[in-house]
C-alpha cells in the first residue's frame, strides 16, 4: 500500500529550530572567513613591510650609488614611491619598515621560498635582532630574550609592531609582546599599558602576578571589526575608510547636506574626501571634510562638531591645517585654511582656522571666495532644523 502523501509534509519548512541552527551556522562560517582575510591581510602588511626594511638595508650597505643620496635616502624614495601612486609610504613609514627588518630579523624565515627566488635583490639576514646600547649603538654582547617564534611574530598586527620597535630594552619589548598575544590587546591597549608603565610598575611591585592580572582585566579582547578597521590594513587593501566608522546619523546627515551646499554655491569648490586620514607619528586623525578651492588653488579643510565650540577645538584645526601645509601642498599651491563648524540646540558657531597666516592676505583674499561665517551659521541652523523634524516625523 503506497505512503499517504498529507499536505504538510509538501510546505515550507518553518523557522523552528532547525532555521535558527542554518541563521546560526552561516553566522559563524561569515565569522571565520571574514576574519581569515583581515589575519592574512595584516601578513601580508607586516611581510611586505619586513621586505621593505631588508632592501632599504640591504641597499644602504651595499648600494654602489647609495653615497648620492645619503641621508636623504628615505626622502628620496619616499617622493619616488609616491610618484608611483603606493599611498602610506612617507618617510617616517619607511624609516619604521628598516626598524622592522633590523628589531624582528626572524621574520624572514616565514616568507614563503616562492617569493625568495622573486627577489631582484639577494637579501642578507641579521643572525640577532638589533638594539640600542645606552649609549646609542649596537648592543650584541647583553643578554636578550628567546625571539618569538616568526610565524607568531606575523600574528601581531602592523600597528603593535608599530608600537613595539619603539622599545629599545629587549626585555620590555618581549614583555608587551608576551601580554599582546596572551591577552589579546588592540594596539589602543598595548599604547595605554605601555604609557601607563605596566612594565616598570610591574618590576616594582612585590605581588608582579596581581598587577598583570589586573592589567588583563582592564583590557577588553581585540576584536575582527578592530583589525578590520585598522587604517594601515584599509589602506593595504585598497578599502574605502567608510565615514560611518566615526559618524553618528545627525552628523552624517549635516555632512551629507554641507558637501552639497559647497558644491552648489559655484566658488570653486572641488570635493576631495570624507573622514580624511592624517598620520603622524603613532595617531592617526580624521577631517570631516577636504575640498580644493580651485579659485584660492588651496584645500579647505571642514570639522564639524555637533556639540558647542570648545578651546581646543581651534587648536585641534589648527593642526589639521598644518599637517596639509607639510603633507599635501603642491609647488603653486596657497597655504590651505580650515573651518570649524559647531551646532547644538542653542544655535551655531564659525571659526576660522589659518594656522599663523597673515590676516591681512586671508580677508583681502581668502574671505572673499570662502562662505561667510553668517551664511554658515544660517545654513547649520536651517539644516539641523530640518533634520531634526524629519527625524521626529519617521519615529
Amino acid at each position: 500500500m503506497a505512503k499517504k502523501i498529507t499536505a504538510k509534509s509538501t510546505q515550507p519548512a518553518k523557522r523552528g529550530t532547525g532555521y535558527q541552527h542554518l541563521v546560526t551556522a552561516i553566522a559563524r562560517l561569515n565569522e571565520q572567513i571574514v576574519g581569515r582575510v583581515a589575519t592574512f591581510a595584516n601578513q601580508g602588511l607586516v611581510l611586505r613591510n619586513w621586505l621593505f626594511g631588508a632592501h632599504i638595508v640591504e641597499f644602504q650597505q651595499h648600494g654602489t650609488d647609495r653615497a648620492k643620496y645619503g641621508e636623504r635616502l628615505l626622502e628620496s624614495l619616499a617622493d619616488d614611491l609616491a610618484r608611483r601612486q603606493m599611498k602610506g609610504l612617507g618617510v617616517i613609514v619607511l624609516g619604521r619598515c628598516r626598524q622592522l627588518f633590523l628589531t624582528y630579523p626572524q621574520i624572514g624565515k616565514a616568507i614563503p621560498s616562492t617569493v625568495w627566488t622573486e627577489l631582484a635583490v639577494p637579501l642578507q639576514i641579521p643572525s640577532t635582532p638589533w638594539t640600542k646600547s645606552p649609549t646609542g649603538g649596537k648592543s650584541s654582547e647583553t643578554a636578550a630574550p628567546t625571539p618569538l617564534d616568526p610565524e607568531v611574530v606575523i600574528h601581531l598586527s602592523w600597528s603593535k609592531l608599530l608600537e613595539l620597535i619603539r622599545i629599545d630594552d629587549p626585555w620590555q619589548r618581549a614583555f608587551y609582546e608576551n601580554e599582546c598575544l596572551r591577552s589579546h590587546w588592540s594596539v589602543r591597549q598595548l599604547q595605554r599599558q605601555i604609557g601607563s608603565l605596566l612594565y616598570e610598575r610591574t618590576g616594582l611591585s612585590t605581588n608582579k602576578k596581581a598587577v598583570v592580572e589586573r592589567a588583563r582585566k582592564q583590557e577588553p579582547r581585540e576584536s575582527i571589526a578592530d583589525l578590520l578597521r585598522d587604517p594601515y590594513i584599509l589602506e593595504f587593501t585598497g578599502l574605502a575608510e567608510l565615514p560611518s566608522y566615526s559618524e553618528d546619523e545627525m552628523e552624517s546627515a549635516l555632512l551629507d547636506h554641507l558637501q552639497k551646499f559647497l558644491l552648489e554655491l559655484g566658488q570653486g569648490f572641488c570635493f576631495e574626501g570624507r573622514q580624511f586620514r592624517m598620520t603622524e607619528g603613532r595617531r592617526h586623525h580624521r577631517v570631516d571634510l577636504v575640498f580644493y578651492h580651485r579659485i584660492l588653488r588651496c584645500h579647505v579643510l571642514i570639522d564639524l562638531k555637533i556639540r558647542s565650540f570648545k578651546p581646543e577645538d581651534a587648536g585641534q584645526m589648527n593642526f589639521y591645517v598644518n599637517w596639509f601645509k607639510a603633507n599635501m601642498m603642491q609647488p603653486g599651491d596657497n597655504p590651505p585654511v580650515g573651518i570649524l563648524l559647531c551646532s547644538d540646540r542653542d544655535g551655531a558657531e564659525v571659526e576660522f582656522a589659518t594656522a599663523g597666516m597673515d590676516n591681512k592676505l586671508f580677508v583681502s583674499r581668502y574671505l572673499k571666495s570662502l562662505p561667510s561665517a553668517e551664511q554658515l551659521k544660517a545654513f547649520l541652523e536651517k539644516d539641523r532644523a530640518e533634520i531634526k523634524a524629519l527625524t521626529k516625523g519617521k519615529r
